[in-house]
């Protein structure tokens, strides 16, 4: 089974949705980073801080096959093809891939079944 990494950076206020919305077109585990979006146009000031929009970085490995299905998902619920919105959404693939939890590689066999 070809494995892909599968990063989705999205605000913070939409972290658990996008959670959700991803277990829901068949990711599994997923590894949330937080972080500051840093963008081209300058940041607004007020009272002399500058304030910076928080993201989260969703990190899913998944099945090749089933990587598009939950980018889809995502994409569509953040509509994330429209740049106003600040998300973004991509996938890498992956050579190497050690320690997947059993119950997961089934769980994927088994969504990958029911895609076919």
């Amino acid at each position: 089974m070809k494995f892909t990494a599968l990063v989705a950076i999205i605000e913070d206020k939409d972290e658990e949705v996008a959670i959700d919305v991803a277990k829901e077109a068949g990711a599994g585990g997923v590894t949330i980073i937080h972080g500051k979006n840093i963008g081209l146009e300058e940041k607004k000031v007020f009272f002399g801080l500058t304030l910076e929009e928080n993201v989260s970085v969703l990190l899913f490995v998944l099945p090749a096959k089933l990587s598009m299905k939950v980018m889809k998902a995502l994409r569509v619920k953040f509509d994330l093809d429209n740049a106003k919105n600040g998300g973004l959404v991509f996938t890498l693939p992956l050579s190497h891939v050690a320690g997947l939890d059993t119950n997961e590689l089934h769980k994927f066999e088994n969504d990958i079944k029911s895609m076919l």
